[in-house]
Order: structure tokens, then C-alpha cells, then sequence
């Protein structure tokens, strides 16, 4: 319920915002993922740790000019954090890729996506706030 309270005090011009984002976000974690792929190969899940760890980076420097050092409409916050970073970093894909690697036996490369996620997404989303903090 508290979900469909939050929903309609989104106004129609934010929804519209959330949703472009969601499909720039989108099209940008296909292409950056691809391009990992091609880069590095598929034997691992190189793609969606790639685009977690930069889209957590780039979370981290968004928060924090947003909130703390630009007076933005939240129309164009609602674009970038919610619809943008949102669909461009992938979690349910990195869940479905590490349940993937455990069905098939590959205990250590699951594990090491696990910690490498999120290790490495932590650090990144404190380091983008570190950066946006220091401009």
C-alpha cells in the first residue's frame, strides 16, 4: 500500500522522466555490457560487473550533486537516479547470471561474482560520492 502511496505522489511529469531514463538506461547497460563481452569475453559475467560497478559510481556522484550541491526539478533527478541509473545498473541480471553459474558446478566463479559485485560496488558508490564531494 505504501508503495501505490509513494506512486501517486509522483507527478506525471516525473513518471515520464523515470521512464525515458529507464529506456536511455537500458539501451546504455545493453551497449556497455556487449561491449565488455566483446572486449573480455563470456567466460565470466564481465558485462554486469561492469556495468554495476559504473553505474554504482556513478549513483554515488549523482546522490551527491543532486542532493547536496544542485538545485535540480525533480523531474530531471526522478530521470537520472530512478529511470537512468536504475535500468543501467542490472542486479536481477547479475542474480540470474550467478544462479546460472552455480547450476552449472561453477562454485568459485558464483562466489567471486558474489564478493567482486559487491565489494566492488560499494567501493565505487563511495568513491563517486568521495569525487562529488571534492568538486
Amino acid at each position: 500500500m505504501d508503495f501505490l502511496i509513494r506512486f501517486k505522489e509522483k507527478s506525471l511529469g516525473e513518471l515520464v522522466a523515470i521512464a525515458a531514463g529507464g529506456a536511455l538506461g537500458a539501451v546504455m547497460r545493453f551497449s556497455v555490457s556487449n561491449a565488455v563481452y566483446v572486449w573480455l569475453g563470456r567466460g565470466f559475467p564481465y558485462g554486469t560487473l561492469s556495468v554495476n560497478f559504473i553505474g554504482s559510481f556513478l549513483i554515488g556522484i549523482a546522490f551527491i550533486l543532486l542532493t547536496e550541491r544542485l538545485t535540480l526539478g525533480s523531474e530531471l533527478r526522478a530521470f537520472i537516479l530512478i529511470g537512468f541509473l536504475g535500468a543501467f545498473t542490472t542486479f536481477s541480471t547479475f542474480s540470474l547470471e550467478t544462479l546460472a553459474l552455480l547450476q552449472q558446478g561453477f562454485l568459485i566463479k558464483a562466489m567471486l561474482n558474489i564478493l567482486l559485485s559487491v565489494a566492488l560496488c560499494l567501493i565505487a558508490t563511495w568513491g563517486g560520492m568521495v569525487l562529488a564531494r571534492l568538486l
